[in-house]
């Protein structure tokens, strides 16, 4: 059975920068099934040629050393460029003919929507009625970027109107993060070694902490986000994403239903929260000058910061809070998970000023993947004096080669109609309905504090000062591997 790879959208930024380096490397590799073809769609006029040339002068320029001519020539043999409108109906009408020329028999295709999420909905009503979505002519799969929606009840839309079309195990919604290997290594590492499992509960672990720190400002996406916001920008999606992977329990077998199922059912065990709750359990901030980014309103309420406890009301977890932090300006960028282990039954070596520091596991996702492990030693020749000591794990360090691209491993999986990795109808809406009430309340007359902070810190010292009154502080600390 062969396959082809259609891009709509092919002109974009996304297609150049990610995609097609992505698919290249696969193709250098070996890994894409034989007889692939990848076919671009956009209203640009292209050759097939034009297009080729376009797509080598990018793809040298974002694979650097790994880029070879050869390599490239052989792939580049398989890349097609046909124009259109995706959302006209005559365009595709005249791509399915294309397709069906350059197959010559039955194929499996993956429709990948590198467009503006506003298209969606049109674009996947014109692959059905031009016959394009027709899985008894083949699988059909459609690939979509984020956001699913921008709030519960879009979500749900929009999930009606892709299922009116493909059906859902044919729908692949793609969260690059879910791709990076540290991500995909914390399944290994919690269900393939003995040691962390028996630890990984309520018993040994005080509260978890998922950080993902952008050191960059708005810039020129002003217009963009003070529509979105951090709420929507990078915890319905993201944060919770890191949430489920680190709190869910083990499938039965690495089954993608079986997987997501049980990422499902830590998000149904998330503590729901009323509006007092949320002026509780939240902190909201915007870093000082974000009014002044073009396309953002002299009077923007819009948070570029955001820190949330919530509470996974099941067994393994009662009672240990979970804190998730995102934020733009901050100290330094990196994406860490913390699993803060509490202290000692009965601590011998207290110093007489201040407890020992209890153990802590740091899961560094970027820029560096890998893991830390700081474990209490005795400092030589100072009596029986103790300090924190790191354990460090970083897989550059044990692998030969660079890290592959999230969008490798995540295309892959679509190839091979894997959809482990990506996020199920019901996953959306379950994230969808944690984060809207809590942007409800912060539209509204009820909402905390807006809290100001000057970029290059960690967010605004109220944050800071919400932890210390939980008995608590934030792991501050940019980048542990290097």
């Amino acid at each position: 059975m062969s396959h082809t790879i259609v891009i709509f959208g092919a002109s974009g930024d996304l297609t150049s920068r990610k995609l097609i380096p992505a698919l290249y490397l696969l193709s250098k590799k070996k890994r894409l099934p034989e007889n692939t073809r990848i076919v671009g769609m956009s209203r640009t006029e292209f050759s097939h040629d034009a297009w080729r040339s376009e797509l080598k002068e990018s793809t040298a320029k974002f694979t650097g050393d790994k880029f070879e001519e050869a390599s490239w020539t052989q792939f580049a043999a398989n890349i097609y460029y046909h124009p259109g409108d995706l959302t006209k109906l005559e365009d595709l009408t005249g791509l399915k003919s294309f397709l069906e020329e350059i197959e010559a028999g039955p194929a499996e295709r993956i429709y990948y929507l590198s467009t503006a999420p506003r298209l969606y909905v049109e674009a996947i009503d014109q692959l059905g009625a031009s016959g394009l979505a027709n899985q008894e002519e083949g699988d059909r799969r459609i690939v979509l970027e984020k956001p699913f929606g921008y709030d519960l009840d879009t979500a749900k839309k929009l999930n009606s109107d892709v299922n009116r079309v493909f059906p859902e195990k044919n729908v692949y919604r793609i969260d690059h993060y879910l791709g990076k290997e540290t991500v995909q290594n914390m399944l290994v590492m919690r269900f393939a070694n003995s040691i962390f499992e028996p630890v990984w509960n309520r018993n040994y672990i005080d509260h978890v902490q998922i950080t993902v720190a952008e050191e960059v400002l708005v810039g020129r996406r002003g217009g963009y986000y003070d529509q979105a916001g951090v709420l929507r920008d990078m915890f319905q999606n993201h944060l919770l994403q890191l949430l489920m992977i680190t709190a869910m329990e083990a499938p039965v077998k690495f089954d993608a239903d079986m997987v997501r199922d049980e990422k499902v059912k830590v998000l149904q065990s998330i503590r729901p929260m009323d509006e007092a709750e949320i002026r509780k359990e939240t902190v909201r901030g915007q870093y000082k000058g974000y009014l002044n980014e073009e396309g953002v309103p002299k009077d923007s309420q819009t948070e570029t910061f955001a820190a949330l406890r919530l509470w996974v009301d099941n067994w393994r977890w009662n009672g240990v809070p979970f804190y998730l932090r995102s934020g733009k300006g901050m100290s330094c960028r990196t994406t860490q998970i913390v699993i803060q282990y509490r202290q000692p039954p009965l601590t011998l070596f207290n110093k007489k000023d201040r407890p020992i520091d209890s153990n802590r596991l740091v899961i560094q996702i970027q820029p560096a993947e890998g893991i830390q492990m700081q474990i209490q030693s005795k400092v030589p020749d100072e009596g029986m004096s103790t300090r924190l000591t790191s354990l460090d794990f970083r897989f550059c360090q044990q692998y030969n080669g660079e890290l592959p691209d999230a969008y490798q491993r995540l295309l892959l999986d679509a190839l091979q109609g894997d959809a482990s990795l990506f996020a199920r109808s019901d996953e959306v809406e379950l994230a969808w309905g944690i984060i809207d009430p809590i942007i409800k309340t912060w539209r509204s007359d009820k909402a905390p504090q807006l809290n100001l902070y000057e970029d290059g810190y960690w967010g605004p010292t109220e944050s800071a000062d919400w932890m210390a009154e939980h008995g608590r502080q934030w792991f501050d600390v940019c980048p542990v591997l290097h």
